[in-house]
């Protein structure tokens, strides 16, 4: 039996947060069938303007609830869902949707959405306007709405009317729940603290890529979008630049004061810095760990005490800077070549058309995916081939802002790129004599993925990517044909090879959804687009159009990275009356061909000399629990969620 709930917004009069009301008339529907994708609309008054980037109005929270903004009512539509219940195809929606509207008018067009990672705010953001709206509101009488309060970021800054800088890219940071980063025409990356100022940024990054008195053409210092990194040593504290010309450049370490890391990981790149960096024979890379550990220790004073470690799982970010320094803007990232210097190692591919557009960040278990889309239809695909460490101009000191009790309140800093020839890594050696030098890491070219995308313009193709919440190896680009996936089948790190000359898999491009003209018909372009899974292995892609209609589709996951190719001659003799029978196809290839083999990575000491307690004893042994739950623990979780699914259809297969 099933009860039927509606959660209510809590009211910050309330002395609860946890009071639920019973609903007797909520219906359970398919999402693709809920009234408010199946009422007929008119087109949004804005409709006959040609789109500048697509536009998502869909959000997620992760959990169970999907929000969806309304441009024809300036509203926003809350739904609970479930998914994979009762089936696993399915994702099933509550009718009626709950709307919220914000305290103040929205009087901007806004074409995209998102939400922060507690899912208490979410931002609405356009061209000629940037808002957060709280989600816990209070409820109103009027239409049974709950109205939000909602506040605008930075308008004294980006709309003031007095000046031409235009928002590139927004994006909640993903250390923290009210942190926003802002990438803006005027070549600015700023931070805002809603839960101190929303008008004043608390960080500011005044990014200068062209070295003083060189000519470089003007795409070259133009930024059009950023993301952070990723859970990976020195990735966390890393926000990537891109700039028109095609070109990355990193600034690390930028940290939000108050952000939340965890023990374990900021621990990792503390020890990294004291072994490699302190024991380097370089005065060069002594210097830069001194400065890395400097910095680490301000931020995180716990990690002085080592009288803490295993009491904290969680560090907390104190505002700090070096006086007398300011962060390096690294880059461009070069490619590792074959010893042949090329002047345009730092950019772009040959097979890459017009101008790039956007850029994806994604973490795949020991790999750092760079993805750059151009406007001609291509994806630039590149890795990092060794590891990010911070670098800071020493004698360029940042502007301070603190309070009376010297606190620092915010800052901003001049970034300059390296000045001086970079080296050609070559592909024989990529990690000699470059560890804490300050050279910024060499990109690992992957491929390049031509989308043939119909109906290319003057201006190019629009795209905006997005990687699969279940599988980073999955890419998903979003244009104005549709959207494709795209899967990676080899990864430099994370692919143990045997040490043989293997072929080197291409990734697959398989489209998801087309939406080019039909004759006698007239396509419907896209305005919403979100990733949904659960912790069962599934995952849908959930689309909405600007006429409002609305399409989810379940997407394979498990059995994707797998060759179809199988070895005969290694099969035992028991396996060939499983292989005669031609094993269901619900049963995922990765889990048949067992776990990986555990490699041990070179250079490791002997476990008797190694002190238990020593710093070296406990990295060694954090690194080894590392291998044995990426071979092990994560195969084992995957065989015990498909028996539970599909134990039923084994035993009656049998």
């Amino acid at each position: 039996m099933r009860f039927n709930f509606e959660l209510t917004e809590p009211n910050p009069d309330s002395s609860s947060r946890n009071s639920v009301t019973p609903k007797e008339d909520i219906l359970w529907v398919p999402l693709q069938n809920h009234p408010l994708f199946t009422s007929p609309t008119s087109t949004s008054p804005d409709g006959d303007a040609a789109p500048q980037s697509p536009s998502n109005l869909l959000a997620w929270d992760g959990t169970s609830r999907l929000y969806y903004w309304d441009s024809n009512l300036r509203c926003l539509h809350r739904i609970s869902i479930r998914l994979g219940d009762p089936e696993p195809s399915k994702v099933l929606a509550a009718s009626p949707s709950k709307v919220l509207q914000t305290d103040v008018e929205i009087s901007f067009e806004v074409n995209k959405i998102s939400i922060n990672r507690n899912g208490s705010a979410l931002l609405l953001s356009g061209a000629y306007g940037l808002c957060v709206m709280y989600l816990y509101g209070r409820s109103s009488s009027k239409d049974d709405s709950i109205i939000c309060r909602t506040v605008s970021i930075g308008s004294q800054i980006y709309f003031n009317g007095r000046n031409l800088i235009h928002v590139r890219k927004v994006s909640w940071h993903p250390y923290s729940d009210t942190h926003l980063g802002i990438l803006s025409s005027d070549s600015v990356f700023r931070l805002f603290d809603l839960s101190s100022d929303v008008l004043q940024p608390e960080q500011e990054y005044y990014l200068q890529p062209v070295e003083p008195g060189r000519s470089r053409n003007a795409a070259s210092i133009c930024p059009v979008d950023f993301s952070f990194g990723g859970d990976h040593l020195w990735d966390k504290f890393s926000v990537f630049m891109l700039f028109s010309d095609g070109s990355v450049y990193i600034l690390c370490p930028v940290v939000p004061f108050k952000s939340v890391y965890k023990w374990e990981s900021v621990l990792e790149i503390y020890s990294d810095a004291e072994m490699f960096g302190l024991k380097s024979a370089n005065p060069v890379a002594v210097n830069n760990s001194n400065l890395a550990i400097f910095w680490l220790e301000a931020t995180f004073p716990e990690l002085a005490h080592e009288s803490k470690e295993g009491e904290l799982s969680t560090l907390r970010a104190h505002p700090y800077a070096i006086f007398d320094a300011s962060l390096c803007l690294q880059g461009p990232l070069r490619k590792v070549c074959h010893g042949v210097e090329d002047e345009d190692l730092a950019v772009r591919g040959a097979e890459c058309e017009g101008h790039a557009v956007s850029f994806l960040y994604d973490l795949a278990s020991k790999d750092s995916i760079l993805v750059t889309a151009w406007s001609g239809g291509q994806l630039q695909i590149d890795a990092l081939s060794d590891e990010i460490q911070p670098v800071w101009t020493v004698g360029s000191p940042p502007r301070l802002r603190v309070n009376s009790h010297d606190h620092i309140l915010g800052l901003a800093m001049l970034c300059e790129s390296i000045s001086g020839e970079l080296p050609v890594v070559k592909l024989d050696n990529p990690h000699d004599h470059t560890v804490w030098l300050g050279h910024p890491p060499p990109l690992l070219r992957l491929a390049i993925v031509d989308l043939a995308l119909p109906g290319k313009t003057e201006s190019g193709s629009h795209i905006s990517m997005f990687a699969d919440p279940l599988m980073p190896e999955r890419i998903y680009s979003v244009h104005d044909g549709g959207i494709d996936s795209i899967v990676l089948h080899f990864l430099p790190f994370t692919s143990q090879s045997s040490g043989k000359d293997e072929t080197v898999r291409s990734p697959s491009v398989h489209p998801v959804l087309s939406t080019c003209q039909v004759e006698n018909s007239t396509p419907s372009p896209l305005c919403g687009f979100i990733a949904l899974s659960d912790s069962f292995g599934y995952s849908w892609i959930v689309v909405t159009t600007s006429n409002k209609e609305c399409v989810v589709l379940e997407m394979k996951t498990l059995n994707l990275l797998v060759p179809v190719h199988v070895d005969m001659k290694k099969e035992s003799a028991s396996s060939e009356e499983w292989t005669n029978r031609n094993p269901p196809d619900f049963i995922s290839k990765e889990l048949l061909s067992g776990p990986k083999v555990v490699l041990v990575p070179q250079g490791s000491p002997n476990l008797r000399s190694v002190a238990a307690d020593s710093i070296e004893g406990r990295s060694t042994l954090h690194q080894y629990l590392n291998l044995f739950h990426e071979n092990y623990v994560e195969y084992a979780h995957k065989v015990y969620f498909e028996l539970e699914h599909h134990g039923p259809s084994v035993e009656k297969d049998r």
